[in-house]
């Protein structure tokens, strides 16, 4: 005989071995062997003593992260004064919205008026070329003139009416003109948005250089416009569940601080390296929030679903290793029961996914598989 290890009902097999001491399992009136099958009479004490389980397909399994809600960049601004000076003016507060082009604040700027002193300087400067020109040109008819002062005269007319080009470009970039010197810089938004964030009062001194390349981290933006309905959420992946999720996968979102109620977003980029302090890989989800329920830096769940996987579950105690083959005892009908080999998969909360071999709905037997067992083996 084979010798068998199993997985569970040692206990069982003790008490039922009590009932037939005076014959061998095989020779009971009650329990019978037919070729790979084991028939056992419904109701009798061996009967009674077997469980069965049905085998049920997998649930949907979910994955839980962390994350942290964020200002969606792609309809946000952090501004930053462009010319250094002093507020002497605010037009809007946090929580008001605003148009594009929208006054912000008035700053009181010497950077501003130098720039607006170029403009008119160009101005000024091309006057004095075309008259300069006009000059040589008569003198040139003359022939009082060499040809190379004439050149000279209209190249520096060129020049001249390139820099007033360029200075003129500048304070439009910045949504001024060229009259006037007036050394007030008008700071406008450049999208529309609701103002959410002001780091700036009247009478402050700013300087330009504080810009630092747009880098919030370094220094605080004056004013932050966005779009509150939409945001970023930045989650944290283990490494070792990075094969589950990938860009265009849905998830919902879940706050603490607002119990029962669940949003969804989508993953948009998920990071190439994984950070070196934590071992999470950085993926980044997009989310509506139309009633601005969710704030930023929030600090949230996000979920994600995962597809049922092939096969089906039974308890992990049905499962029994028979040399180096994985095993149930199959129920075909009732108290007719036969081995079946089974491909075992991952284990949780007691639970066994089984890939291959069983059928949803097919019942194994839980309690008194030893007995069963040997039974089977006794009578090959």
């Amino acid at each position: 005989m084979k010798k068998v290890f199993s997985l569970s009902f040692i206990l069982a097999v003790t008490g039922i071995a009590g009932c037939h001491k005076a014959a061998s399992p095989a020779d009971s009136t009650n329990v019978r062997v037919e070729g790979e099958k084991v028939i056992v009479t419904p109701d009798t004490p061996p009967a009674t003593a077997i469980g069965l389980a049905t085998c049920t397909p997998p649930a949907a399994s979910v994955l839980s992260f962390n994350g942290r809600l964020v200002w969606d960049d792609s309809v946000t601004t952090r501004l930053f004064t462009p010319f250094g000076g002093r507020v002497t003016k605010i037009w809007v507060e946090a929580g008001e919205r605003v148009e594009v082009d929208a006054p912000l604040a008035l700053i009181a700027s010497p950077d501003f008026g130098q720039a607006q002193a170029d403009a008119r300087r160009a101005a000024t400067d091309i006057m004095l070329a075309e008259r300069t020109l006009a000059r040589v040109r008569d003198l040139f008819a003359h022939g009082a003139a060499a040809q190379k002062d004439l050149q000279s005269a209209e190249a520096d007319l060129e020049r001249t009416r390139w820099e007033r080009q360029r200075v003129a470009e500048r304070l439009a970039l910045y949504g001024a003109d060229t009259n006037g010197v007036d050394q007030a810089y008008v700071f406008r938004s450049p999208i529309a948005g609701v103002l959410v964030e002001k780091n700036i009062g009247p009478g402050v001194e700013l300087r330009a250089d504080l810009m630092l390349a747009n880098t919030p981290q370094l220094a605080s933006p004056q004013f932050v416009v966005t779009d509150p309905e939409r945001l970023w959420v930045l989650i944290d992946v283990p490494e070792r569940d990075q094969a589950q999720v990938r860009v265009g996968q849905t998830f919902t979102v879940k706050s603490t601080s607002l119990p029962g109620q669940t949003f969804n977003g989508r993953v948009d980029v998920v990071g190439d390296g994984l950070d070196p302090n934590t071992r999470t890989i950085k993926v980044r989800g997009s989310l509506a929030n139309p009633g601005r329920q969710l704030k930023a830096e929030m600090f949230v769940q996000a979920e994600v679903l995962l597809p049922p996987v092939a096969g089906v579950v039974v308890p992990a105690r049905a499962v029994f290793l028979r040399g180096e083959q994985h095993c149930v005892m199959l129920e075909g009908s009732p108290g007719c029961y036969a081995r079946r080999v089974v491909t075992p998969g991952a284990e949780h909360d007691g639970q066994i996914l089984v890939t291959a071999g069983l059928a949803a709905g097919q019942r194994v037997v839980t309690d008194g598989t030893m007995l069963l067992e040997q039974l089977l083996s006794t009578g090959q």
